[in-house]
């Protein structure tokens, strides 16, 4: 099988490796499909040697079908297709014992600090795996773990209908939290400098802005009668973003914190003290997220054709990330389908 391997800071192999056979209750998938993610993408960069080795397989959004199941594992049926919950807790640390499994303090996380869905075999606990729809293509199911981080966002912020909504950063992620925001009847402006994802969002049905040109506050304060936003999703990993975000929310409005900011940001805590606004952090998801996702994506609800802007053979890693670092364009695909090469 074929695998791609973080060799170190922008340097990708692609390696071929026997497939490892199911242990003690495991099962292992043949890969379709993986996307690159932000996280991915800051492995690429070298930002995550502390965690990730040389050598490692990487990648977490996947779908794909079972190919071979352990001996005691049960409720599997090869050709099955299949996706994978990629974050394994410990099960002990405070945050595991408090029920909040997916803040593990000790988290393995697939892909990251074990190998992960970048490799046309993938051996993996049986647990962790979900099963997909048959009809559902499986080019589209590689969204449901990104679908999963919006819909975890989405809960975060305590979303209702007719709340006004602002996502700052037009990514993948923040176009999903749009989608799932409107999909529970929310007002919902998205802000996003990229014209292409702009376009992306308006194919789909989101209103976008550019902040470049648009006064974002003046916009929604004409909206709302001066009262503002009653959620934001700061999602662009850039003061600015942070400072429009902060700036738009109404009297206790909430913020939801979903961009990983490498450093640390100024932020107007007086605009906190005086609107007693709320700021609330959105990391992973739960289970019941990833249901709520595949749910989505198999009703049509996510359109995946419109989000899905390359899909790439597996050779083609490296062309990949580097057109998913360049920007213009939403989610990028690899095809590890070993009947496709």
């Amino acid at each position: 099988m074929k695998a791609v391997v973080y060799r170190g800071a922008r340097h990708l192999g692609i390696e071929k490796r026997d497939p490892e056979a199911p242990g003690h209750g495991q099962v292992r998938i043949e890969v379709a499909y993986t996307g690159i993610c932000g996280t991915d993408l800051h492995i690429y960069h070298g930002d995550m040697d502390a965690r990730v080795g040389a050598s490692a397989i990487i990648g977490h959004e996947m779908s794909g079908r079972i190919a071979a199941v352990g001996e005691d594992v049960t409720g599997w049926t090869v050709g099955q297709a299949v996706t994978v919950m990629p974050t394994r807790p410990c099960g002990r640390c405070a945050a595991c014992r408090r029920g909040l499994s997916h803040v593990c303090h000790k988290m393995n996380f697939l892909g990251i600090d074990s190998p992960g869905a970048m490799q046309s075999s993938w051996t993996v606990p049986a647990d962790l795996v979900l099963p997909l729809p048959a009809d559902l293509p499986l080019d589209h199911a590689a969204l449901v773990e990104p679908v999963a981080v919006a819909v975890h966002d989405v809960r975060r912020g305590n979303v209702t209908a007719d709340d006004q909504v602002v996502v700052v950063g037009g990514g993948p992620v923040g176009v999903l939290i749009a989608t799932v925001a409107q999909g529970r009847g929310a007002r919902v402006l998205l802000v996003e400098p990229d014209p292409v994802r702009r376009a992306v969002a308006g194919r789909i049905g989101v209103e976008a802005v550019d902040p470049g040109t648009t006064d974002v506050v003046a916009l929604v304060n004409d909206r709302t009668d001066g009262a503002g936003a009653d959620v934001a999703f700061e999602v662009s990993g850039a003061a600015p973003g942070v400072a429009t975000a902060v700036d738009v929310l109404t009297t206790r409005g909430r913020l939801v914190m979903v961009a990983i900011h490498p450093k640390p940001r100024e932020v107007n805590l007086h605009r906190f003290f005086w609107r007693e606004l709320e700021l609330l952090g959105a990391r992973l998801y739960q289970r019941d997220d990833m249901v709520e996702a595949i749910r989505l994506v198999a009703s049509g609800a996510i359109p995946a054709r419109e989000l899905i802007s390359r899909v790439e053979p597996v050779e083609a890693a490296t062309a990949a990330f580097t057109a998913l670092e360049g920007g213009g364009v939403m989610k990028v695909l690899l095809d590890l389908r070993e009947d496709n090469r």
